[in-house]
């Protein structure tokens, strides 16, 4: 969200058409061709350009009367033009400079209204650079200037300096305390709600109800009931009615903290107090009966929705499917799924990541290429790597092979649990050659290749039978000094060890202990149930070895105990 809904007192009135305001400042207009026009006198096209674009703000400042602001249309246009124009003045600075070339004397109003643009457009290092020029050419920014600063802050990560600002601010507003509130809410600091908030009431201003969902919702996510209920308190004293909204965050509070008989009972007191529920009420009703396995509620909540002739969306849709899968009734789960259809409802990502649960938990494999066919109706990276994770392991791995290259066709960037998933399904069918092509093209495109990655193809390597050629990858890995974690030296070792290289093993053993490696659970029984004697034939080395593994393996017992 790149700006927060504005309060009555600061909507947007909608002004006068900007092409109105071309006849107020027509005599620029010849001046303007005149500076950016090529020695043929004929306008180059990106000179005049930035010459209209230059004309356009100048409209749009012009046409800003006292106490009246522009709609959001005609800001989300202004974004537009400003971001084209930061392209060849690259500076505030510039962009300014590029205004005095058309007559627009560099004021306060200049500056709140980049400042509001580039709020509005999401350029937040480019409201950091205008607020500090608009100091540096002397102008005291006002509260509305400070408000932009300090969401922006929030916004990038600096709630400290944030609050700082909101401290210093002298004359706060109703808007200023809205973007405190909603920006904590995010963070879920509660000290920081609670100050701002009696800091608000003590200056005469009261949240809007849109305000108090917020705060209410973040309270209940935290398992926070009692302070919810002081804040409904606060809410019903200053006059604003409970909603449908907020007695469905309520609802969902108790529904969270596991009180299904608690939750039900609210809903059965929000319809006394003339207030039906909705869809979403009855939805996060059903999600509390499904967790605590009172499937027979569920079912007659959803009789009620029919009786009441509420259309169920997908989230009901998802939340059944998801309920109905985690207790073993895969039937009725794969039923609602294509009940979907005939409701016109299409799938989102949630539906399909619930439906992949499904099918892998009542082992029916066989579903996933149906699943695959209808796949990319509405999904995103999460749904596409837990796919081609469960199409490798259950024997499918042409088939993750062509996901990953729709993927690739629909703009849909890969990240290292996509390899991982597509590497171990290629891995495991034994299709060795076709994983290292894979791999290899993965060195290639991608920097900061994952230890996973290496790991896996090493060990499909050995499990192949390429024992040599897997340590040669690790070497190569080592030499590049590549991210190896334990898990690698373990694959590794045990590599070394299938093709009788035992000191070798040893002498990597050390090394990644010299490199603070520690050795993990697999490392262990390796050296342990590898033949005693035969490290004893070792040496030295190999006996230390065996003692290490010995040693860290009780203290894994011990700790297990």
């Amino acid at each position: 969200m790149n700006s927060l809904p504005l309060p009555p007192s600061y909507t947007l009135l909608p002004l006068r058409p900007l092409n109105h305001a071309v006849g107020e400042i027509a005599p620029t207009l010849n001046c303007i061709a005149a500076h950016f026009s090529d020695t043929e006198g004929v306008p180059s096209r990106s000179k005049f350009f930035c010459s209209r674009a230059s004309i356009n703000i100048a409209q749009f400042s012009h046409v800003a009367l006292p106490n009246f602001f522009h709609n959001t249309t005609a800001f989300e246009y202004m974004v537009g033009v400003v971001s084209r124009l930061m392209k060849r003045y690259k500076t505030v600075s510039g962009i300014l400079a590029g205004l005095e070339s058309v007559g627009i004397v560099t004021k306060a109003q200049t500056f709140l209204l980049l400042l509001r643009i580039y709020w509005r457009g999401g350029m937040y290092e480019l409201v950091f650079e205008a607020f500090d020029h608009m100091d540096r050419c002397g102008f005291t920014p006002n509260t509305f200037a400070r408000n932009v600063i300090m969401d922006v802050l929030f916004k990038v990560g600096r709630a400290d300096v944030a609050l700082k600002v909101f401290k210093e601010t002298l004359l706060p507003n109703f808007l200023t305390f809205n973007i405190v509130l909603c920006n904590l809410s995010k963070i879920r600091d509660l000290i920081g709600i609670s100050d701002a908030f009696r800091c608000m009431l003590r200056m005469g201003y009261y949240p809007n109800p849109g305000t108090f969902e917020v705060i209410l919702n973040d309270l209940c996510k935290l398992g926070r009931l009692v302070e919810a209920y002081q804040v409904l308190g606060i809410m019903t004293t200053i006059g604003i009615s409970m909603s449908v909204n907020i007695w469905t965050i309520m609802i969902d509070g108790f529904r969270r903290l596991h009180r299904t008989a608690d939750a039900s009972s609210l809903v059965k007191k929000m319809e006394k107090s003339g207030c039906s529920p909705n869809i979403v009420t009855y939805t996060t009703l059903i999600k509390g009966y499904m967790d605590a396995q009172l499937v027979s509620d569920a079912f007659d909540v959803l009789s009620i929705i029919e009786l009441e002739g509420l259309s169920p969306d997908r989230v009901l849709y998802n939340v059944l499917i998801d309920g109905l899968a985690k207790i073993g009734r895969y039937d009725e789960a794969l039923c609602i799924f294509l009940s979907m259809d005939k409701q016109n409802i299409l799938p989102d990502c949630y539906t399909f990541s619930s439906l992949l649960n499904t099918i892998c938990l009542s082992k029916r494999v066989f579903l996933l290429p149906k699943l695959v066919d209808g796949f990319f109706v509405e999904v995103d990276l999460v749904a596409c790597n837990s796919l081609l994770s469960y199409l490798g392991k259950a024997g499918f791995p042409s088939l993750a092979l062509e996901l990953y290259d729709e993927m690739l066709d629909k703009g849909l960037m890969p990240d290292k649990y996509s390899v991982l998933g597509v590497l171990t399904g290629l891995c495991q069918a034994k299709r060795i050659d076709e994983a290292v092509n894979l791999y290899n093209g993965i060195l290639l495109n991608y920097t900061g290749v994952d230890a996973h990655i290496h790991t896996v193809i090493i060990n499909g390597l050995i499990k192949a039978g390429k024992c040599h050629s897997a340590i040669r990858v690790f070497r190569k890995k080592l030499l590049e000094k590549s991210s190896l974690d334990a898990v690698s030296y373990s694959v590794a070792i045990r590599g070394l060890l299938m093709v009788g290289r035992g000191t070798e093993a040893c002498n990597l053993y050390n090394y990644m202990k010299e490199a603070g490696i520690n050795p993990n659970g697999d490392m262990c029984n390796q050296g342990v149930t590898t033949n005693h004697n035969y490290l004893q034939r070792l040496g030295k080395i190999g006996c230390s070895w065996f003692a290490d593994m010995k040693r860290l393996r009780v203290q894994q017992f011990a700790f297990v105990i």
